[in-house]
């Protein structure tokens, strides 16, 4: 071999070797990044390290980008955020690895900086130990230097006694070796570490049950539900029912720790238990709650049966003071929405809720208590996981989404869709079931009707409603040709309003316009 040859065998293998400790950061960072997740599993003085940051990054996000995520990626945009947040981690360890294939400064640098970051992180978030944060933190980054550094070290093969073509086969192999061996101890980790709070949540639940409602509602008949196929029960199941909210990671309470402070501008602050709620007298309502982000004909919207005490009994309890105007709720994560208060005192019957659909609030949708206000969106009134009630002025106080963009008052738009058939399908030629749901909570739904091809509004047959603040649903038997058809659908409701054709965007107080879909007749 010349000079030259050999020149440019010992430049590729150099190139291969900083691609190795490239891949080999690759692997430490997803190993560090998975043992945070697996210590957070294990108590709740630990928050998860990728949730900490994700919820900054939420927190510091511009509303257009939020506003997009909501509608790109519906209930998944914290999956989606939480998976970039590790993509990112992993490119920025593939870039620090190669950077640290002589020297290790570059990777102990940046797995510093890392551990900071996260660190600083958890320490924004409520019930941290700092003290476990910063142990648990250390220990994950130097299981993740030492992945990287072994990974590295294992597949720089001395070639004293093997050809070039070998070194690159034997390095190839236990890179191979060694990243899957990191995959594994990841997907383990986040595994155990996110099995483990989830069950630590439902234990909690587990152990409780609602007491029996002193008013309790009337169970569904045929009258309120059509039981058409294709088309949302007039109760949607907890594990259904959409959820929209800050956190990246549902909130672990422990419901003997917890409390509701009410304080501000009243007599006296109250702090409640939540064995103090729970042996109040119980209350059931139908509500539909739907979120502002909700697009004409989207899914973000469900109706479900609330048990808890009404908001009023326990704003009594303080004491409402003259020249209040704002009821704020404050949850665990952070997040904040504020409604008038007198929206707390009519007859929309305004809740603190502890159970949804006869079973203890699930930890999706805001154990140990939430607020359930009816008519209007959830991003002024649904506080999840409560923890403060604060009664103030209205210019005292701006909610969470408020200075992001979002109008400040949010009553929920009278709107319907169509849930059957779905857009672009194809149905059998011939007498056909339309259907879907239309809700105007607080005023109710008089009437839908429905078009066909442009052609004259059709009057629907519609169910009983639950409650005024119930959606109900909507059929009609319409006779569909062979060929290509455009069905919209309106609704009117009971204080006479009809909803219009003009398209309007969810920001920043709620979409507006006729759902409209095509379909195929065969």
């Amino acid at each position: 071999m010349t000079e030259q040859q050999e020149t440019r065998a010992r430049a590729e293998q150099a190139v291969k070797a900083k691609r190795r400790s490239g891949w080999a950061g690759v692997a430490g960072v997803a190993v560090a990044l998975g043992m945070t997740e697996f210590f957070a599993g294990f108590t709740v003085d630990i928050p998860s390290a990728i949730s900490a940051i994700g919820s900054y990054v939420v927190d510091a996000s511009p509303a257009w980008l939020k506003t997009f995520a909501i509608s790109a990626f519906g209930t998944s945009d914290k999956a989606v955020l939480a998976i970039s947040i590790f993509i990112v981690a992993l490119v920025i360890g593939f870039f620090l690895g190669k950077a640290s294939v002589k020297r290790p400064l570059p990777m102990f640098i940046g797995f510093t900086i890392a551990g900071l970051v996260g660190f600083a992180a958890q320490l924004t978030q409520p019930g941290v130990s700092g003290p476990l944060a910063f142990a648990s933190t250390l220990v994950s980054m130097g299981i993740g230097l030492l992945t990287w550094f072994g990974i590295k070290q294992w597949t720089d093969v001395p070639s004293r006694d093997v050809t070039d073509n070998d070194v690159t086969d034997i390095a190839r192999r236990r890179l191979v070796m060694g990243l899957a061996g990191a995959a594994t101890v990841t997907v383990i980790a986040i595994g155990v570490g996110r099995g483990r709070i989830r069950s630590r949540a439902e234990a909690q639940r587990a152990a409780l049950n609602l007491a029996e409602p002193v008013e309790v509602a009337l169970e569904p008949t045929d009258a309120h539900d059509f039981g058409v196929a294709g088309v949302s029960p007039i109760v949607v199941g907890n594990a259904t029912f959409y959820r929209i909210d800050t956190a990246l990671v549902v909130p672990t309470i422990d419901p003997e720790d917890w409390t509701l402070r009410i304080h501000g501008m009243v007599d006296e602050e109250v702090e409640l238990k939540y064995s103090d709620i729970a042996f109040m007298p119980l209350v059931e309502r139908y509500a539909t709650l739907s979120c502002v982000s909700n697009e004409v004909g989207d899914n973000l919207v469900g109706n479900a049966l609330w048990t808890g005490v009404m908001l009023r009994d326990i704003l009594n309890m303080a004491g409402v003071q003259s020249g209040a105007e704002q009821i704020v709720g404050r949850s665990i994560d952070g997040f904040t929405a504020g409604f008038p208060k007198e929206y707390a005192f009519d007859d929309r019957d305004a809740m603190l809720v502890i159970g949804m659909n006869r079973e203890v609030l699930p930890a999706n949708h805001g154990f140990p208590a939430r607020l359930v206000v009816p008519g209007l969106y959830g991003y002024v009134s649904a506080t999840k996981w409560l923890t403060e009630i604060e009664v103030t002025t209205w210019d005292g106080f701006d909610g969470y989404w408020i200075p992001r963009g979002w109008s400040k008052q949010g009553p929920i738009k009278t709107q319907s869709r169509i849930d059957r058939p779905r857009n672009r399908s194809k149905i059998e030629a011939g007498v056909f079931t339309l259907g879907g749901v239309a809700w105007a909570p607080t005023k109710g739904i008089d009437m839908v009707e429905v078009q066909i091809d442009g052609g004259p509004w059709q009057v629907a047959e519609l169910t009983d409603p639950l409650s005024d603040n119930s959606w109900i649903q909507w059929k009609l038997d319409a006779d569909m040709a062979a060929g290509e058809h455009i069905v919209s659908v309106r609704a009117t409701d009971a204080t006479g309003f009809t909803q219009g054709s003009v398209e309007v965007s969810p920001r920043p107080d709620g979409a507006e316009g006729w759902h409209t879909i095509r379909l195929l007749a065969e």
